[in-house]
């Protein structure tokens, strides 16, 4: 059996800037094989010489030998990598943990709420979801930002609010110059909303502070537990269950998540 710490090369084919910190890779595997992930997985990226992170994946399934991640500059790693060139190599493992249940949510209508870079593994989701836009009711896309120059994908944020039966709503936590549009933070969209809560499903990715708001927000809208699914933020260093960094009571994030249904992390304390 192949090793599961074994790295598969990945060359960067494309480099794009997105905002100050964030930078978004396409990165095309040498070994020309598909990485094979659902959205809401993460791999585990290696720059020799500057260790190994978690990143979570941001496009969608494909069938080529390519796949994007967008990365913020928080640590060493992350600062390598942005000082990367197109042609660089870098290593891949994974991908590992659990996505979000695409063909259990068909026929709902969907509910997304994101806060700040939250808004990347839930890329991978949103463009899933579009490439069977049938399958689906209606989109609504809760985007809370810290300020205008956190805005990530802006034209595929513009793109997105074209298309039929897709609610794209944009918040900025305070006023600001640069920004005409909403502010506040993203739970006060929430009681405007008109939500059918028997056919509708919620997905939530944010930092940790967000969710009991937003978790709290959707119980008075009357979704249920088991409909409300959100990727814990969790700082991975295996990926495969070994180290246990990630470990919350008797939960391996990396393994039995990231991507949980509400229902069932209820008791653990520190998820939410």
């Amino acid at each position: 059996m192949e090793s599961p710490y074994l790295l598969r090369q990945a060359r960067i084919e494309r480099i794009t800037r997105l905002t100050e910190k964030e930078r978004l890779f396409r990165l095309v595997f040498e070994d020309d094989k598909t990485l094979g992930h659902v959205p809401g997985q993460f791999i585990m990226l290696s720059i020799f010489g500057a260790g190994e992170a978690p990143i979570s994946v941001s496009s969608p399934p494909d069938t080529r030998n390519e796949f994007e991640i967008c990365v913020r500059v928080v640590g060493s790693l992350t600062n390598v990598l942005h000082t990367l060139l197109k042609g660089s190599t870098v290593g891949i493992r994974g991908p590992y943990g659990k996505g979000f249940p695409v063909k259990e949510i068909e026929n709902k209508d969907i509910l997304l709420i994101a806060g700040g870079i939250g808004l990347v593994p839930m890329r991978s989701l949103i463009k899933t979801i579009l490439l069977k836009r049938g399958a689906y009711g209606r989109i609504t896309l809760l985007y809370g930002v810290k300020s205008p120059e956190d805005i990530l994908f802006k034209d595929e944020l513009d793109e997105w609010s074209k298309v039929p039966d897709f609610d794209l709503r944009i918040t900025v936590d305070k006023p600001h110059p640069l920004w005409k549009g909403h502010t506040g933070v993203v739970t006060r969209y929430l009681p405007e909303l008109k939500i059918d809560a028997e056919r509708t499903a919620a997905v939530i990715v944010g930092p940790p502070v967000m969710y009991k708001y937003v978790i709290m927000g959707l119980g008075e809208k009357r979704i249920a537990g088991h409909e409300i699914f959100l990727s814990l933020e969790r700082r991975m260093k295996c990926g495969i269950g070994k180290c246990g960094h990630c470990q919350i009571n008797s939960v391996y994030i990396c393994q039995e998540g990231p991507v949980f249904r509400l229902s069932d992390i209820r008791r653990l304390r520190e998820a939410i």
